[in-house]
């Protein structure tokens, strides 16, 4: 091929294919850019929303074509974690019985405890249970729509009731925090508030996985 005829073929003017690319692919970075003002987030689906709503009549495979051709890839913005768990701060310390050893050999030998929260379309709600380690199964629970002391209190007076309320040596475990006016996590359990018995308390790290995996388990297998 003749030099010539390759300058020419560059400098011949676009097509209205090739017109019409160009300006949807300047239309997909824009909206790209802005992300609905958190730059770099939006994938193919929302720039197409978008760009529909400019007036273009394109297809989210055509805008995913776009921004694949620009290397343009969207992202989801890091979310700040909010855990239920707030240490208490004016309690005293409790030593960690259970040392992440999440075995038990017998039942009532050591149980731990988990707060959880359900997002329903009226609000939330609060799931708190007590698990026994050595069967998994979980003895007491207790939904409310607060995470507060009432809920703690009503799962734990469920378990003991549901095991003859004999629960004398039980290690009873979770990590570090405090309901209003009971110390759930740390497990300062007053006798004569939450029910008649002898309890080991143990407490773990604010955030400790290896709990919140059994407990999280366990509530998986009950729903």
């Amino acid at each position: 091929m003749p030099a010539s005829t390759f300058y020419k073929w560059l400098d011949r003017p676009a097509t209205p294919r090739e017109a019409r690319r160009g300006l949807l692919d300047e239309a997909v970075k824009a909206s790209f850019d802005d992300s609905g003002g958190t730059p770099g987030t939006y994938g193919s689906p929302r720039v197409f929303e978008d760009l529909v709503e400019d007036g273009w009549n394109v297809s989210v495979n055509t805008v995913a074509d776009s921004m694949r051709r620009q290397g343009l890839q969207g992202r989801s913005p890091k979310r700040k974690r909010r855990g239920l768990t707030r240490p208490d701060k004016a309690a005293a310390p409790i030593g960690d019985l259970v040392r992440r050893d999440f075995n038990a050999e017998a039942i009532d030998e050591k149980w731990c405890g988990d707060l959880t929260e359900i997002p329903t379309d009226e609000g939330k709600l609060y799931l708190a249970t007590v698990e026994d380690l050595a069967s998994r199964r979980l003895p007491g629970f207790a939904i409310g729509s607060h995470h507060d002391a009432e809920l703690a209190k009503a799962a734990l007076c469920m378990a003991a009731a549901v095991r003859g309320g004999d629960v004398a040596g039980v290690i009873f475990h979770s990590d570090k925090g405090g309901e209003g006016g009971f110390n759930w996590s740390l497990q300062h359990l007053d006798r004569e508030v939450v029910c008649d018995g002898c309890w080991e308390a143990s407490a773990g790290d604010p955030c400790d996985a290896g709990e919140d995996v059994v407990a999280g388990s366990a509530v998986d297998c009950a729903a």
